[in-house]
């Protein structure tokens, strides 16, 4: 008997008993396609994380002067009870300076494409187009050229053009978001180019003339937590690093900064070198070292995370799949003693063992075949509906789909072999004489 009369047979046997199938195909259905919705489900997520946080630069490598934990003074009583009494902020000779930066990028010339700088040197107010009675808020802080490159990929220029580290030198230059235009100068963003502002910054008054305007968006830190009024929304004006350095007063250093690493770049390891070159300068400082952080190792950290939940789930979901064939070898074992005599007049008719044995095989396999292309189906339906849930694109993994139904096709010869054989192995004589 050939392979296609086999499968014609164990199609027939399928469709003569089609609820006793069907619960039989229940545990292989449930299971697979609780491991495909849940591969589906780990893959949208993952991917979610990796788009949402890819515009915020996966190259990026923030750096951050961080207290010494009690660790570093051998983790006694004593190191825990000294560091209640630190510092919160560094003092000018623990910031991490310019030449240490300058160094560091001297050192990596082919792994460094850039350093954003920044500081924060307070809020700035302003009276609304003159108006004393009613004045705007704005978030002060400087930069250096770099950091637009960051900015721009939230942030993009609407008119004018970002500060110049050689150009802006001691130039009382500025630049601010539309937003801060409409609210306090209440002209057009063309209009404002070239313009002076007036600033209060810790109560004392400094003009800038305006070199930029900057789109607002809702994404901008400080204007996610304004009321409804416009008046209400503190946006960001970006000033020349000298210029906010002697404004503020601390020109010294810096206590944090973001690396920009070059294309190719490994960022996950790159990310240790850069904390340990670093670090090497505060070995002797008792208080402060260096740590750093990247928005890639979140990423991997959270796909290994996501991975490591979803092969248990998926592992707790794969006994069902154990109990499924189990149930196949169960009712193969019945369909077996059912078809005694049939096995008895066939290999009365010389069929070899073989012919048997692949007959009941295939019955099997097909058994469980059709149950993993339903269990395909659900688990690729469900799994696109978790995923529209949780608001992330569904991404179902075509080597999940392919492993499974592959195994629900191994479960068929695994768990259909015993009764099989059996089947081979009856004696003829007495397979014609069950009744």
């Amino acid at each position: 008997m050939g392979l296609i009369e086999n499968f014609q047979m164990a199609w027939a046997s399928i469709r003569s008993n089609k609820m006793r199938s069907l619960l039989t195909m229940l545990g292989i259905i449930i299971g697979i396609a609780a491991v495909i919705a849940i591969e589906t489900v780990g893959n949208s997520m993952s991917g979610y994380m990796t788009d949402s946080f890819s515009g915020l630069g996966t190259n990026n490598i923030n750096v951050v002067l961080t207290h010494k934990t009690a660790d570093s003074a051998d983790g006694t009583a004593d190191g825990v009870f000294l560091r209640q009494f630190m510092e919160t902020r560094p003092g000018k000779d623990d910031l991490i300076t310019d030449q240490m930066i300058r160094e560091f990028q001297a050192a990596f010339p082919d792994k460094v494409d850039h350093v954003e700088l920044s500081t924060v040197i307070g809020t700035g107010t302003i009276a609304k187009y003159g108006n004393p009675n009613v004045t705007i808020k704005a978030n002060v802080q400087g930069t250096n050229g770099d950091y637009y490159s960051g900015l721009s990929r939230t942030t993009p220029l609407l008119a004018g053009r970002w500060l110049d580290d050689s150009r802006d030198e001691g130039r009382m230059v500025c630049v601010v978001s539309e937003k801060f235009v409409q609210q306090a100068m209440g002209c057009s963003i063309l209009e404002a180019l070239g313009q002076r502002i007036t600033l209060e910054i810790n109560e004392t008054l400094y003009s800038f003339y305006v070199e930029g305007v900057l789109k607002y968006t809702d994404t901008n830190f400080y204007g996610g937590f304004g009321g409804t009024s416009d008046d209400d929304i503190t946006t960001d004006i970006y000033l020349p690093m000298d210029v906010a350095q002697t404004i503020s007063g601390s020109s010294a250093g810096y206590s944090s900064f973001i690396v920009v690493a070059s294309a190719g770049t490994d960022v996950t390891k790159f990310l240790d070198t850069v904390g340990s070159y670093f670090s090497s300068y505060y070995t002797h400082n008792d208080t402060w070292t260096v740590t750093t952080s990247s928005i890639s190792s979140f990423i991997q950290e959270y796909k290994n995370m996501m991975s490591t939940v979803s092969l248990g789930i998926s592992a707790i979901a794969a006994i069902s799949l154990l109990v499924g064939g189990i149930g196949v070898m169960n009712i193969m074992l019945v369909s077996v003693t059912e078809r005694t005599r049939e096995i008895g007049t066939r290999k009365a008719l010389g069929a070899p063992n073989s012919a048997i044995r692949m007959q009941f095989i295939t019955e099997s396999i097909v058994l469980c075949s059709i149950g993993g292309i339903i269990g395909m189906l659900l688990g690729t339906a469900l799994g696109a509906v978790l995923s529209k849930l949780m608001q992330a694109p569904a991404r179902p993994d075509p080597a999940a789909i392919l492993i499974a139904v592959g195994f629900s096709m191994a479960i068929g010869i695994f768990f259909g072999y015993y009764p099989a054989n059996k089947a081979a192995k009856m004696d003829p004589i007495e397979a014609l004489r069950y009744e």
